[in-house]
């Protein structure tokens, strides 16, 4: 679901059963006003609701929110992108192909660039 690469930085999940918002803030790297703006946008988040309309989430929950992050803070997809590709739109997966491809290309030629200038 999310690759291990971009895990990193972040902190290993508890094995508990529900997290408080102020939990899933520290373990996805995220404000707790970022995580309920996240849920009106992504229906396929939905933390349980009890007391006082308090949040719970699950361990699928903070993956999912973890993916998310991971779409928009380091993959740079747009709120309407990376729910799309979270639905597994296969053409957005073409599109993330082609952006790491010519992050590489750039990346290479940054390089001809320095041994260039270097002579």
């Amino acid at each position: 679901m999310l690759e291990p690469g971009n895990n990193d930085e972040l902190p290993v999940i508890p094995g508990k059963r529900y997290f408080t918002i102020g939990e899933v803030s520290e373990l996805c790297g995220v404000k707790p006003h970022v995580l309920r703006y996240w849920e009106q946008e992504f229906p396929q988040l939905k933390p349980v609701k009890r007391r006082g309309n308090r949040r719970y989430y699950q361990r699928r929950d903070v993956l999912l929110i973890r993916q998310i992050r991971s779409l928009l803070y380091e993959e740079g997809f747009t709120i309407g992108g990376a729910r799309q590709r979270l639905t597994g739109d296969d053409a957005k997966e073409d599109l993330t192909q082609s952006v790491q491809i010519v992050r590489q290309i750039r990346t290479e030629l940054e390089e001809i660039l320095k041994i260039l200038r270097s002579k």
